[in-house]
């Protein structure tokens, strides 16, 4: 009796509680968490610096190998003046460079002035010598590679004359023009010509023969020919003819003026030499290298500006 009884109160009991459970209100499921991947805010910032990391590398690459190399010339310099009882060194011929770019455009005379006036007589006689070898030395260079009898007519005279020292050429210049600043241009003319020739004819001369082709069916004129075709193809041969010309023009100038006299970059060196004065005839050597060095910078960013690739 008294088990019946134990059972019947756990089964009450039991009841009780759920009944308890079932009533009280059921509790809201959790929210849903979203996940949310979070971008670094630095990848723009890194990215600008791995930019910036790769400009700096290319400076340094471009700028470090002449750099050393001005400096080995330098110390070679050095070594050799300091051996040298003659010969000044690099920071005499420095001094003696800020001293003479002091007044670059003084003048005392004919037979007195400064280095600025010289260089730019020496660029006058360049560009004139010059441009009359472009005007007449690239026509040439298109009949010569385009018409196989003027090429024929043409090789005999190139070849015998442009193996000939310019300065060969100044007593008869001095001769027909009875003067001296005629003369040096001459000189320059004969002897820049060559390269436009020979470069200009050697583009044209290999122009495709299917490019001719056409323009024979298309029935062109020579202008046309000339223009349309020839000249697009033969650019970079005819600008390279110029660069080579204008180095040597500007070769020439300094021994050219070294015998003609006036005033000039060259006869400036001769005059600095009979007055002992060599600190000023190596600061002339590195002006001339200098200005030929900008001449054909400016001709190489021409032929870009003008290229047809």
């Amino acid at each position: 009796m008294s088990v019946i009884s134990l059972q019947r109160n756990n089964l009450e009991t039991d009841m009780s509680h759920e009944t308890s459970t079932a009533t009280q209100p059921a509790k809201a499921a959790p929210a849903p968490v979203t996940i949310v991947a979070e971008v670094p805010a630095n990848s723009a910032i890194n990215d600008r610096a791995a930019k910036n990391r790769q400009l700096v590398n290319a400076f340094f690459q471009w700028l470090l190998p002449p750099l050393f190399g001005l400096m080995l010339f330098t110390a070679i310099w050095a070594l050799i003046s300091y051996q040298s009882e003659g010969l000044p060194g690099p920071i005499p011929t420095w001094h003696a460079a800020v001293a003479l770019f002091s007044d670059p455009f003084y003048n005392n005379g004919p037979n007195d002035m400064g280095i600025g006036w010289n260089i730019l007589n020496s660029l006058e006689r360049v560009g004139l010598g010059f441009g009359m070898a472009a005007i007449l030395g690239i026509p040439l260079g298109f009949i010569i590679g385009r018409f196989a009898f003027a090429s024929r007519m043409a090789a005999p005279i190139i070849g015998m004359l442009r193996p000939v020292s310019p300065l060969a050429w100044l007593p008869i210049g001095l001769l027909v023009f009875k003067a001296a600043d005629p003369a040096a241009i001459w000189v320059i003319f004969i002897s820049a010509i060559w390269p436009m020739i020979i470069n200009t004819a050697v583009g044209v001369s290999k122009v495709p023969e299917d490019y001719m082709n056409v323009a024979r069916v298309l029935k062109l004129s020579e202008w046309k020919i000339a223009t349309r075709i020839l000249f697009p193809f033969v650019l970079p041969y005819m600008m390279t003819g110029v660069r080579l010309s204008i180095g040597v023009a500007w070769l020439v100038i300094v021994a050219a003026e070294m015998l003609t006299g006036g005033v000039g970059i060259g006869f400036w060196v001769w005059d600095e030499w009979n007055n002992l004065n060599v600190e000023h005839i190596i600061i002339a050597i590195f002006v001339v290298g200098i200005v030929g060095l900008l001449l054909e910078q400016m001709l190489i960013m021409i032929a870009r500006r003008f290229s047809y690739e």
